[in-house]
């Protein structure tokens, strides 16, 4: 690969990891998700900023490659998924580490960017952010953070809205249902996000592993049987005509035409 799809950076034990994808509003390919996991797997930091290059956080799977394509997944990335019990495995790899996350949202975020941003533990969005659930508009089922997450976060009739309509919502809006912490200008966006990432890091590393423990057990439910879950309901779904209708007309540039087969 000529250019690394994303990247990792350690300073005064603060991790960042950066999607590097700005042509393609950092969709993501199976490269992605393997660098992913294995970044949050084999970092050593006290806190990890995830934030993005270009105008786009992340626009979910690259349609072409993952949606669009009916051959299988590669094999070593069926192995990583067994391993995960279920889950997608760079989402196993964020909702089980004991280090501190902050997505720093510098664009839209949505479909499994979304999901990206709500297995956070704190969200700081630019202006210029968006977020979105759009599985239902590719006739699928969100994955384990959106049904796990989205509605502690902002509730179950936010989230039942956002959910079944694939609406889009502003940061503003984000900040108002409680969806992100902080609303902040394009240019303070990661000051901010690594501002809050060093005073976590500044803190005794145990003390915080332990309350971020405690916050999983408290609030949190079984990731892997939610994972297994929704990972049978995308396969099913992504065999129906309105799956497949849906992907075609997002790569056609028309508005679909569902049947309910």
């Amino acid at each position: 690969m000529s250019e690394q799809v994303m990247l990792y950076d350690e300073q005064d034990h603060v991790g960042v990891i950066t999607l590097n994808r700005p042509e393609a509003m950092n969709a993501l390919t199976f490269e992605s998700y393997r660098l992913l996991e294995d970044y949050v797997r084999e970092s050593k930091a006290r806190a990890i900023v995830v934030t993005a290059n270009g105008r786009a956080f992340c626009s979910g799977d690259d349609v072409k490659q993952i949606l669009g394509s009916t051959a299988p997944a590669p094999e070593d990335f069926r192995e990583r998924a067994a391993r995960a019990g279920g889950l997608t495995p760079a989402a196993d790899a964020l909702l089980n580490t004991s280090i501190p996350v902050i997505a720093a949202v510098n664009g839209p975020a949505v479909g499994w960017g979304m999901e990206l941003a709500l297995m956070a533990d704190i969200r700081v969005a630019s202006e210029r952010a968006k977020f979105g659930e759009l599985f239902v508009l590719r006739g699928l089922c969100c994955d384990a953070p959106g049904l796990g997450r989205l509605a502690q976060l902002i509730g179950r009739e936010r989230a039942a809205e956002m959910l079944f309509t694939g609406d889009v919502i502003d940061a503003q809006t984000a900040k108002e249902i409680g969806l992100v912490s902080r609303v902040v200008a394009p240019e303070a966006l990661m000051e901010t996000a690594m501002g809050i990432a060093r005073k976590i890091a500044g803190n005794p590393p145990l003390a915080v592993q332990a309350l971020k423990e405690g916050l999983r057990r408290t609030l949190e439910p079984d990731w892997r049987a939610t994972g297994r879950w929704a990972s049978e309901q995308i396969h099913r779904l992504r065999q129906t005509e309105d799956s497949k209708e849906g992907v075609r007309a997002f790569l056609e540039k028309r508005q679909p035409v569902y049947t309910g087969r």
